[in-house]
């Protein structure tokens, strides 16, 4: 896409962005936006952003020299011959209305849904996308998973939950070229605070809160930011265009926050309930096993009850199927029993409660995503609940990112040991911290649970094990497990890699399990 500078950088952007100056009156035409100067091509609009380990400013030159015609910048800085620079109070904070001009506004050309909450976030977006898809409608998403601009669905090769403004809005745009009616996107706290403004300029019509629990302290600093930091996708429904229109948001009902997210926006909220509190649609009986749920919800307007089946291992994702019933109802003003027959269609992501090929063994084995102590209170007591009626152990198989939320490692050790009969502390994206530090606070936790029981059935140096090197980790588990055991990975899912100080290691869990699984069957 090619844009010269006046046409999309004009006097309602400047007032958006914290517009501060402007030097050089050339107008270039704009070939793409950029913030890495390693990206940058000829013809750029480069944006210098404040960072946590380097600034933005030291790489103004380089961007010059491979093209960059216009610089978008907060700090001082030494000019150049026949570059536009633009000075604004926060770059990273310009970058959303800048990106969405020159995109030309693609979310007003969409119908676009935001899901946010702590867990839940990546399949809510994949189940609403796949109702949409299967009733007939043509859909984009992105999410922490998977992306799908209209064509074929493709793997998210980042870690990055919603990724920054210009790419957003690209994305968008892509959606809109390819002729989508729709648009559903994974809206992170990190996305969602003023501080990135990744989403400032998306034109939500409809938002979704699966849940909200402890997380991300470390960017939010507190429970309270975090949780005004996540409203602001429901306080965007009051801003959307046309303003005739209906925006709406879905909540999960159950969350003890439901009411503050209602409050947060003027339009209509629908509640859902997996626990059958009263909202909307709530579910009144379930059956969960390894192959889905069958469960049977209630619809409050009409006192009507329907029966549910779906292929998505874990109870907990009822309430996500909930959640995107309920949003494609008020999307397409369709009733719900006209949606429900398509939800045995739907597909799980990769990642989430995967159960892994174990031809020929005689224990289960599942991969999921959970990295915090509300993802395992929601994964872990289930599995309990079914090894105590049939005997066999959990075997559990996890970590905690570096440079992330420290608090919730205790917590991972504490449920973790409640749970499971054998846990293995493994990596999890150390980053720059100290990986077997990281394991020792987790261990912390998972003692000072044993030492509050009675019966001191978990005997931390028999049942507890900890091995930085995740491959290795995985190995000992399978080998470790016997008929009727339940080995589960948690915190990797569906990513690619494990990051750390000074390198990034290519690692499929998946993979990694299925090729210890493999070498098992030798041995044995």
């Amino acid at each position: 896409m090619e844009r010269r500078l006046s046409e999309f950088f004009t006097q309602t952007v400047m007032e958006k962005c914290g517009f501060l100056s402007k030097d050089g009156n050339a107008d270039p035409v704009i070939t793409g936006l950029e913030y890495d100067s390693r990206n940058v091509q000829l013809g750029s609009l480069f944006f210098a952003l404040p960072g946590l380990h380097t600034d933005g400013s030291l790489y103004i030159k380089d961007a010059i020299s491979k093209g960059a015609k216009v610089i978008v910048h907060q700090s001082e800085t030494e000019k150049t011959h026949g570059i536009v620079y633009i000075t604004v109070k926060d770059s990273r904070f310009a970058m959303s209305p800048i990106s969405a001009s020159f995109y030309d506004n693609p979310s007003h050309k969409l119908t676009v849904t935001g899901v946010t909450g702590t867990e839940g976030k990546s399949t809510t977006v994949y189940l609403i996308w796949q109702l949409l898809t299967l009733l007939g409608k043509k859909a984009g998403f992105f999410s922490t998973v998977q992306q799908c601009f209209g064509d074929e669905v493709i793997w998210n090769a980042e870690h990055q939950t919603t990724p920054e403004a210009p790419v957003v809005q690209n994305f968008l745009r892509q959606m809109a070229d390819n002729g989508c009616e729709y648009a559903v996107i994974e809206a992170s706290s990190h996305g969602l605070s003023p501080k990135t403004n990744r989403l400032g300029d998306v034109n939500f019509y409809s938002a979704v809160l699966t849940n909200i629990t402890h997380e991300h302290m470390e960017f939010h600093g507190t429970f309270e930011q975090y949780r005004e930091d996540k409203a602001n996708l429901f306080r965007a429904l009051d801003r959307y265009v046309p303003l005739n229109a209906e925006p709406f948001g879905v909540i999960n009902g159950d969350d003890r926050n439901a009411r503050f997210f209602a409050k947060a926006t003027n339009s209509k909220s629908f509640m859902f309930s997996a626990a059958g509190r009263g909202g909307d649609i709530n579910i009144e009986a379930i059956e969960s096993s390894a192959q889905g749920n069958w469960y049977v919800i209630h619809i409050s307007a009409l006192d009507e009850r329907i029966e549910i089946r779906d292929k998505l291992p874990g109870s907990f994702n009822s309430g996500n199927v909930l959640a995107a019933l309920l949003t494609v109802s008020g999307l397409l003003k369709l009733p719900i029993r006209d949606i429900a027959p398509f939800v045995k269609k739907l597909q799980p992501v990769r990642g989430r409660m995967t159960a892994i090929n174990n031809t020929g063994k005689n224990f289960e084995v599942i991969v999921d995503y959970a990295h915090t102590p509300s993802s395992f209170q929601a994964v872990l007591p289930p599995l309990r609940e079914r090894l105590n009626k049939t005997g066999g152990n959990i075997i559990s198989v996890f970590g905690s990112a570096g440079e992330r939320d420290t608090q919730k490692r205790i917590e991972q050790g504490i449920i973790a040991a409640e749970y499971s009969d054998i846990i293995v502390l493994t990596d999890e994206d150390p980053r720059g911290e100290d990986p077997i530090s990281i394991l020792e606070e987790i261990a912390k936790g998972v003692k000072s649970c044993i030492a509050s029981q009675e019966e001191k059935t978990f005997i931390p140096d028999q049942n507890l094990f900890l091995i930085p090197d995740r491959p290795t980790a995985v190995k000992k588990a399978i080998n470790l497990a016997k008929a009727g055991d339940i080995v589960i990975f948690l915190g990797k899912g569906h990513e690619n890699s494990i990051i750390y100080k000074d390198r990034i290691m290519p690692y499929d869990e998946i993979a990694e399990v299925e090729r210890a699984l493999r070498e098992i069957h030798i041995c044995r």
